[in-house]
């Protein structure tokens, strides 16, 4: 047996190592700034001048598996847990709590925060990641029971320092554990704070447009595995269950990401939309949630199509729901990186006034005068504006592409008069290599390692595909939402993929990519009960990526095929130019499955005429 002596110092060490590694994953935590336009509402000081955490206490779950979360009360100033109840919030990670909150104190901001404020903070590992028992399956139906299990224990009147009043926050797999708890409806539950959730898995990231993402998701399968070897530190007490937990790792590994990464990879089940990730999308379930809700979304982040539909949906019910949209990729918005740039405070001032009011119930008459439900962040202007819903005031606005693209001589983008063009758009497998798509699909990383500036231009990646563009517009053309890219193609294959980027290009021929959105084409079938209009032009299709609705075209065939473009806030700003590229390919984000990749490899053709229209519909909001 390990003495727990030498126990420890492995401890330390695979911590230290692997909070190095995360500190470069989740990027730099921001400080507090309590300086912000908000005339009736300060930060409350703190309450308490100590934290007492008890590491990996016992949670026990209705099939009889343990989860493990460290458990932090307000202290008195020698360390000592303050007598009484306190409202309490929970965090459910993937990614071992230990690095997160307990080795180098706070990769995901500062942990004694809400404790020094009247709050009892429990941060729960995930079934079968960090040191809960268990194998992991993310987001599976058990799991998600899970989460609402671990409220109601939270909450209960056996927990001798909770006061049955629960909140939760976090970011990312935080926050889509939220969601599932909040569909759960546990008691006990008031509020909750997601960052940078994502509403439908297969859609949002797992397989936009019917292609494998391969730049964040055999990231995030690593990490989640990799945290798990960590020791316990409840090893040397427990050496039985201490076991039994690394043997859940193998399992999970080779009973879930092996088989999934293969699978879809060979283009078999795991490539398709279906109950498996239908059970793992929270838009399936957000109908269920009742509690108030504060979200946060980037506009460079991997769940930008996501968070705002989560938003839209709640809204629609008459859940108190506020989101900040901002120019921030995953890892920003996870460390809350420029949300006080919103107007409203700090990422935990935020938190703090939310929970306050929701959890704490302390009386706040101007939170919602003070912060509407929707602050969204302008590109190409850097303003932030609010709104009451994501979408409202805005109308369709039709661009048609006009005439043949040729490397460095664009077609046109026009109002209406399109001439014919056939413009060929040539497999260049390095397409979108430096672009800020591949910041995004990377989580942020090459933002994170100073390297993202680099790439912010994407006029050299633009000469890898066909260009259409408008003349120089004399007002300014703002647009907020969804946009959906009708692009007529054929394959002499019947097969390959469009990358669409839209971007603002300056009187000098910069090119800022405010946006992108990717087509398999044979997964052109489209669900229009599903999808959304606007003033009856489509601006978000829906398409079913299933097996069976899989269709190739003929070899030369025409058809048109509906681009769902990521939402954005963004203006054309005058003197510049709109702008529609179209790639094959966009690494390191997207590629072809193996039975998938040998249609993909010659070049597609884009037919512009007016008999066969290629079209690009944006949600613009009317000048004021």
């Amino acid at each position: 047996m390990i003495s727990p002596m030498c126990w420890e110092v492995i401890m330390r060490r695979c911590w230290l190592a692997l909070l190095l590694a995360l500190a470069t994953f989740f990027g730099g935590v921001t400080g507090v700034n309590t300086a912000f336009a908000q005339a009736g509402w300060t930060a409350r000081g703190e309450e308490h001048p100590g934290v007492a955490t008890e590491t990996d206490v016992a949670i026990p779950m209705s099939d009889g598996t343990v989860l493990r979360g460290d458990v932090q009360r307000p202290a008195d100033a020698g360390g000592n847990p303050v007598e009484g109840r306190f409202p309490v919030l929970v965090t459910i990670t993937a990614y071992n709590k230990a690095v997160l909150y307990r080795a180098g104190a706070g990769v995901m901001g500062d942990p004694s925060y809400f404790v020094k404020r009247g709050y009892v903070q429990v941060n729960v590992d995930a079934r079968g990641t960090g040191s809960s028992g268990g194998s992991w399956a993310a987001f599976s139906a058990r799991e998600n029971a899970d989460a609402g299990e671990v409220v109601e224990w939270a909450s209960s009147a056996e927990r001798p320092w909770s006061s049955g009043s629960v909140g939760m926050h976090g970011p990312s797999y935080m926050g889509i554990s939220q969601l599932n708890a909040a569909a759960s409806r546990p008691a006990g539950l008031k509020a909750i704070f997601p960052q940078v959730p994502a509403a439908d898995t297969y859609r949002d990231v797992v397989a936009s447009g019917g292609a494998l993402d391969v730049g964040f998701i055999p990231l995030w399968l690593g990490l989640v595995t990799g945290t798990g070897l960590i020791p316990p530190a409840y090893g040397p007490a427990e050496p039985d269950n201490a076991l039994q937990m690394y043997l859940s790792r193998v399992q999970g590994a080779t009973g879930f990401t092996a088989p999934l990464l293969l699978s879809a990879t060979l283009g078999l089940d795991s490539a398709f939309d279906g109950p498996f990730y239908a059970e793992r999308s929270p838009i399936n379930v957000v109908d269920r949630i009742e509690v108030p809700t504060f979200l946060v979304g980037g506009e460079y982040d991997l769940f930008q199509r996501g968070t705002p539909m989560l938003f839209d949906r709640l809204r629609e019910r008459g859940v108190p729901t506020k989101m900040i949209f901002g120019p921030w990729d995953h890892l920003q918005a996870s460390t809350g990186e420029g949300v006080e740039e919103a107007g409203h405070g700090s990422l935990q001032e935020l938190q703090l006034r939310w929970f306050d009011h929701h959890v704490r119930g302390l009386p706040d008459p101007a939170l919602d005068s003070d912060i509407p439900p929707l602050t969204w962040h302008e590109i190409g202007s850097g303003q932030w504006h609010r709104a009451q819903d994501w979408i409202d005031e805005q109308r369709a606005t039709t661009f048609e592409l006009s005439g043949t693209s040729l490397p460095g001589a664009p077609g046109g983008l026009v109002a209406d008069g399109a001439g014919p063009g056939r413009s060929t758009v040539a497999p260049v497998p390095v397409s979108g290599l430096c672009t800020r798509s591949a910041n995004q699909w990377t989580a942020g990383l090459p933002n994170a390692a100073g390297l993202g500036k680099l790439c912010e231009d994407n006029r050299w990646n633009d000469l890898s595909g066909a260009v259409f563009e408008t003349e120089p517009v004399l007002e300014p053309l703002r647009m907020r939402g969804p946009i959906n890219a009708r692009l007529n193609v054929s394959t002499p294959t019947g097969n390959g993929m469009l990358s669409v980027s839209v971007s603002s290009v300056s009187p000098t021929g910069e090119v800022d990519r405010l946006t992108g959105g990717w087509q398999v084409l044979s997964h052109r079938a489209l669900d229009e009960s599903r999808s959304r209009y606007l003033d009856g032009q489509l601006i978000q299709p829906y398409h079913p990526f299933t097996e069976d609705a899989q269709n190739l075209l003929k070899p030369g065939e025409i058809a048109p095929v509906d681009v769902e473009v990521f939402p954005t806030g963004a203006v054309i700003p005058p003197g510049h130019k709109l702008r529609i590229a179209v790639q094959a390919y966009d690494v390191p984000h997207l590629l072809p499955t193996l039975r998938d990749l040998p249609a993909a490899l010659p070049p597609l053709t884009i037919h512009t005429s007016p008999e066969q229209p290629s079209l690009l519909t944006l949600p613009t909001i009317p000048a004021r």
